[in-house]
């Protein structure tokens, strides 16, 4: 699933006057003249794929720090 199809598909809200970048695959920028509608959509992008405690994958912002948890010990 791409980055495109996920914002043409599930978020509908997104208005035409913000941009994205993605200069690498693993950032994307959202940028607007609205402030909150930015922060509305990045916080919309971050729900498909919450960071997750135990092997810190998912969708942080920038200078976000996830702590870690310890697993299951065999």
């Amino acid at each position: 699933m791409s980055l495109s199809f996920l914002l043409r598909h599930r978020f509908p809200s997104v208005r035409m006057d913000m941009a994205f970048e993605v200069p690498t695959p693993t950032e994307i920028f959202v940028k607007g003249t609205d402030k909150q509608m930015v922060g509305q959509t990045a916080a919309e992008i971050r729900k498909v794929r919450p960071p997750e405690p135990y092997k810190g994958k998912g969708i942080r912002y920038e200078g976000e720090y996830v702590r870690r948890k310890v697993g299951k010990r065999a």
